[in-house]
């Protein structure tokens, strides 16, 4: 990654900034489903209206939600599926870590029985 430009790196801290917020990744797990207006959102999350609205307004300048106005409802929906993918990638290897971790400690309770 050292020949990527400043620019772009850039780019992508922001895009991760984006996905750092606890609140806006409920709202894309709300949205894996399909497009949801901000009611069925915060149903589907617990989250309160300002806050949906908020996260969603950033989510959309990011490029990741795109907003649809149907008859007096707006619908969001994701842009693009593959930050499931990148979501999924984040889970697997957390998920590996906490199986090492795990391992780990076994052995140090083995050792404490001795």
């Amino acid at each position: 990654m050292s020949k990527i430009p400043i620019s772009a790196l850039t780019q992508v801290a922001d895009y991760f900034k984006v996905l750092s917020e606890l609140s806006r990744l409920q709202v894309l797990c709300s949205l894996k489903t399909g497009a949801k207006n901000v009611t069925e959102i915060i149903e589907e999350t617990g989250l309160g209206q300002a806050n949906v609205s908020k996260h969603l307004k950033i989510l959309t300048q990011a490029g990741i939600v795109k907003r649809q106005p149907q008859g007096v409802s707006v619908y969001y929906q994701i842009t693009d599926p593959i930050i499931f993918d990148l979501c999924e990638l984040v889970c697997q290897h957390l998920e590996i870590q906490l199986q090492e971790q795990s391992q780990a400690l076994k052995s140090l309770d083995g050792l404490r029985q001795l």
